[in-house]
Order: C-alpha cells, then structure tokens, then sequence
C-alpha cells in the first residue's frame, strides 16, 4: 500500500514543503528512508519503528521505503518523526485512508510514543493556512504557538497513541484557542529614565534616535552612564503592531525562543551582544542558514557595548545591513534574506583608559588613542546617524531629587512622532525617516534657501561625506517631527549637525 502525508521544512525563514510518501509491500523486512537527509533525519526510522511498537501497534515484518519529495531538497531536524509515523501507518490501513486529507503534520517522537516539540511551527502553520490546509496536527507543546494564525485547525497531541485515536475518530480533537489579549503579559523589568540623573543631551539624542529609527553611538568615560541609558531604550519605544509581533513571533519560533506558554512575541526585542560574538552569530548563517542577532534585533534595538572591542571585521560586516535594513546570505543550494530593522546602539570609552579628552587623568599616548578610535572604521562611522558625547554626571546631579522625566513622557513625544512619519509614509511602503532613499530625501527634506546656504558652508568644513549629508537630513526631518512641524527650521538642522560634530573631536584630530 502507498500513502502521502503533508509536511514542511524551513530554509531560513522560507517554508518547503513536504510530501512524506509511505510505501509497504512484500519483501525482504525492512525500513529504508531516502530523500537527500541529514543524519538526524535518517535516525528517524528506528525512532519511529520504536514509537509505533512502544504504540501497541503491530509493525509487520515488510518492506518499508519512505520518501520525503522533493528528494533535491535537504531535510533537517526531527520534525518529520511524526508525518512519518502517520504515512506507514496510513499504508498499513491502521487509520483511515482519507482521515489527513487538506492537513499538515510536524512533530517529534520519543521511544514510548509521545510528541515532543519542535522549533518554526508557526512559519510552518502559516503557509500551511495559504495553502489552503484545513487542519494541522502540531505537538502539544507547540499548540499555543500555532493557534496564533487564524483560519486554520490546530491540533496538539501528546501520544501517537491520541493521533490514531482522532484519526480513527475515536477521540474528538480539541482544537487550540488563542486569546491575544490575555497574552499580553510583557516582562516589565522596572527601569525608567527619571533614574537618570542630569545628562539631558545624551537622553534628547536617544529620543530622535528612537523616534526616527536611527543608530546611535556614545563614547564617554567609564561610569558616566551609557549602559544605564542603553538598557532603559525598551521603555521608550512605541508599542509593536500586531503584525510587527507575528513578524517577530515567526523569528523566535525558528529559533525556538518563544515562551511556549505565552507564545506571542508582545515588546520590542533588546538584545545586548557581547565583544565575542561571531559573524555567523551576529549576522545568521550555517549550511542551511539561520538568523542571528541582528534578525532578532528586528523592530528593537541590538546594544554594541564597548564596541571598540569588537573584532573590526565583525563590524564591518555590519555595514550592509545598517545601509540596507536587511542581510543577504549566498550559498551553493541558494541566497537567504533575514529581516535587519533594528536601531543599533552602541558605547565606546574614548581611549584605552577611558579618561580622554582629560590630559589631567588620560595616561594614553596619541598612538594608543588613535589605535584604538581606529577601531571604528570611518565607513561604519558614516552609517550612525547620531553620535553623542556623555559627560560625566557632576555631584550636584545625583544629590539632586526629582525634576527628571520619565520613560513614559519621553514615550508619548516617540509615539507622536512615529504616528506622523507612518501617515507621511503610508503610500511609500516604509515608517521611518531612517528608511529613506536618495530620492526621498531630496523630496521630503526640504531646506528653506537660508539654509541651504548654511549647509553648505557647513558641508565642507566639517567634511561631511554624501551619505552623512542625507543622515544629517533624516535626522532634522526626525526633530521636525517631535516638534510637530511640517518643514524642517534651522534650529532642526543645526541639533541635527551636532551629533555629527564629536567626529571632528575624535576621529579628525
């Protein structure tokens, strides 16, 4: 007897599937799979014979060949236990022959039967719904994550044992129910920024940052507060939409880093990288490549401490998808593309020392200074868009009770802003001033003729290159925003220019 079954692999974000084909005939016993596998793909077939058997099920001793179509594409994970399961026992007639009719079926199988998790449901279930299947047989564990999509049936089951018996019709499925609102549940760590004490430059250039989306640098000595400020960003960004949530949601479950019991991803992702990490880690990739930081970074900010520590070619390689808001990986088998929306933030000391411009406390000589600002190359310095000096808090500040404002207050003026860039650019497929191309700027940044006159001056004696004039452009149009006017003023474009003004300090001595 022969049988098929619906299943689907992932390649990187994008879903392939699968049909899991069962043949069972006279012969010499035997269980064969073939379909270009992997190793734990291959192991799938004593899995599943121990699982049927540990099943109370009877496997006859016959010639067992199963397929996973089409046989040019790899097939990794353990996913495919299950299906697997399901189309022999399908060919041995032990359920129904039209019971998995329009359904899809992902799963892992321990010895004794039971349906493990598994890591990508919901891309899975989310194709499987625009392909028009009307039910999807998911483990248990991973029912929550796929009754996020709507309009398909999502069966979690703990047994092969409970999978025969629904396929029989002995058991009625009870399908998965997802409430969003009840899921709400983002973990609030506490932090605000009226903790904060003085330091109102460092917190105004956060807020543009924020609000139109821009990457930030800040460089300033040890313990004048960058973390600090870093980590309180998450209490100033704008709430996700629900689709930003199921884009994000779909990540993390590839990944598998959803909270199974509260699967849908609510508040904007911080994710702080430590000096070590690898440019597979941060960028994605793998024989079959998967995301990394920056992907999971997406719609949040990804924190660079002390960058100047990083490995510069690691950094460099950052420096497409800053430009680009997304990253592209090639390979022999085809070229994967991970989502890469996310502010960068990032902190630096200004020497070895930390205590540079102070010639009282810095005891770094100019060639150390300038080995280590060298770390950061002047192209990755040319895609932030604001840098900002933090002082060291005088003692007046931290004594001082009150008078700073809070996460929320900063919050409502990014809100704001953000609403007024979405409406502007509803009709251009982006939301952010950062997301402008050439083209749009020269549209949508316009200057009045005094300023023009101004920038051009300005142009050519700091050095500005073509890339940082439109950055300082995106970054007027975003304090035009938060003051609520339609053109940007000369008080915009000159705020805008003194984030570009620390380079002329540190990296143009």
């Amino acid at each position: 007897m022969f049988s098929t079954v619906l299943s689907a692999a992932l390649h990187g974000l994008c879903v392939e599937f699968i049909d899991v084909e069962a043949d069972v005939s006279n012969g010499l016993p035997m269980f064969h799979l073939v379909g270009y596998l992997s190793s734990e793909v291959k192991e799938a077939g004593e899995r599943v014979r121990t699982a049927i058997r540990n099943s109370e099920i009877l496997l006859p001793a016959k010639k067992i060949v199963v397929n996973l179509s089409p046989a040019d594409k790899r097939k990794r994970g353990t996913a495919f236990d299950l299906p697997i399961a399901a189309a022999i026992l399908l060919a041995l007639e032990e359920v129904p022959p039209n019971s998995l009719d329009d359904t899809l079926m992902i799963g892992e199988l321990s010895l004794d039967g039971a349906v493990k998790r598994v890591t990508g449901v919901l891309p899975i279930v989310m194709e499987a719904q625009k392909r028009g299947c009307k039910k999807c047989i998911v483990p248990k564990e991973n029912q929550e994550e796929g009754a996020l999509v709507e309009g398909i049936q999502v069966i979690g089951v703990a047994h092969l044992k409970e999978v025969c018996a629904i396929l029989k019709g002995e058991k009625k499925p009870a399908p998965a129910k997802y409430k969003r609102i009840s899921q709400n549940r983002a973990d609030k760590s506490g932090l605000d920024y009226a903790e904060i004490k003085g330091q109102h430059l460092t917190k105004r250039a956060v807020e543009v940052a924020v609000a139109g989306n821009h990457n930030l640098l800040m460089v300033g000595a040890p313990g004048a507060g960058k973390t600090a400020i870093a980590k309180r960003i998450p209490t100033i960004l704008p709430p996700l939409t629900l689709e930003e949530s199921m884009e994000l949601t779909k990540i993390y479950s590839i990944m598998g880093e959803l909270n199974q019991s509260y699967p849908l991803v609510t508040e904007r992702p911080f994710r702080e990288v430590h000096q070590s990490v690898t440019k597979s880690a941060l960028l994605g990739g793998g024989t079959i490549p998967r995301p990394g930081e920056i992907s999971l970074a997406n719609k949040g900010v990804l924190f660079l401490d002390e960058i100047a520590e990083f490995q510069k070619s690691v950094l460099e390689m950052l420096r497409q998808p800053l430009e680009e808001h997304s990253i592209k990986i090639l390979r022999e088998k085809g070229e994967y593309e991970f989502p890469a929306e996310f502010i960068m933030v990032a902190a630096m000391n200004p020497c070895p020392c930390g205590n540079y411009p102070d010639l009282n406390k810095c005891n770094c000589t100019t060639a150390q200074i300038q080995s280590y600002l060298g770390r950061i190359s002047q192209p990755f310095l040319d895609r932030i868009d604001i840098c900002v000096e933090v002082e060291r808090v005088p003692y007046e500040d931290l004594c001082r009770t009150g008078g700073e404002e809070s996460s929320e207050e900063i919050q409502k003026r990014v809100v704001k802003a953000r609403d007024i860039q979405k409406e502007r650019y509803s009709s251009l497929g982006i939301q952010t001033n950062s997301q402008l191309s050439i083209q749009q700027v020269e549209k949508i940044c316009v200057l009045k003729e005094e300023d023009k006159e101004f920038m051009e001056q300005v142009f050519e004696k700091m050095g500005l290159t073509a890339r940082t004039y439109h950055k300082v452009l995106c970054v007027a149009r975003t304090i035009a925003d938060l003051d609520g006017k339609e053109m940007i003023e000369g008080r915009h474009l000159r705020e805008a220019l003194s984030y570009r003004a620390m380079n002329q300090k540190y990296w143009r001595r």
